[in-house]
């Protein structure tokens, strides 16, 4: 069964990626866990984008999941979470479509400064219940020919993201984003290595 996880819209910085839209789907992990799987699947969205150059794609494996990257030329971006078997292409489309909804709704002067409480942008929702089936996406992506899977460089780990010598274990420990259970949780996932750094 495929399965996406989370959408994110960010804004790639200077400094820092700060996320302006958010949409999850972690009813498949227990109650319990998903305030922490959220905020991981978070940090780990910000991380890639922040190591991820301007017009770029990326696809990058961690554990059961693939992250699908995407950062526009002009700085916007968007990270899909889903499982192996959800299609690249679909994902990437789905990343296009859903950064040229968010720049046409809010013009580009304004992300610096947008929150994900000031934006405005209920439709990400929306698009993560129906991509939640590729086929539902067949039509876009038939639409959209034009996106070139060569130019999407995929990775096996994340760490391969990462820049020399970063550890993902130490950004996870010196983050702010991340709270006491969330590290804790991520510790013990990586411990057993039951699945990966996302989910036990």
């Amino acid at each position: 069964m495929v399965k996406l996880y989370a959408l994110t819209v960010l804004y790639k910085g200077p400094v820092s990626a700060v996320a302006l839209k958010k949409a999850f789907d972690v009813e498949s992990f227990s109650y319990f866990q998903r305030g922490s799987v959220k905020e991981f699947m978070g940090f780990v969205s910000k991380t890639i984008v922040e190591r991820t150059q301007i017009a770029a794609r990326q696809s990058v494996k961690e554990g059961e999941y693939m992250c699908h990257v995407y950062v526009r030329g002009d700085s916007l971006a968007g990270v899909l979470i889903s499982d192996h078997e959800y299609p690249n292409r679909v994902s990437h489309t789905l990343l296009t479509k859903v950064l040229d909804e968010f720049a046409a709704k809010h013009p580009a002067d304004s992300w610096p400064t947008l929150t994900e409480a000031t934006s405005d942008y209920p439709q990400i929702n929306t698009y993560l219940a129906k991509y939640q089936n590729p086929q539902e996406a067949d039509s876009l992506t038939k639409m959209q020919n034009d996106l070139d899977e060569t130019k999407i460089i995929l990775h096996n780990t994340l760490e391969a993201v990462l820049q020399r010598g970063e550890k993902l274990d130490d950004l996870v420990s010196k983050s702010e984003g991340l709270s006491i259970q969330s590290k804790a949780f991520y510790k013990t996932a990586r411990k057993t290595n039951s699945c990966c750094s996302l989910a036990p």
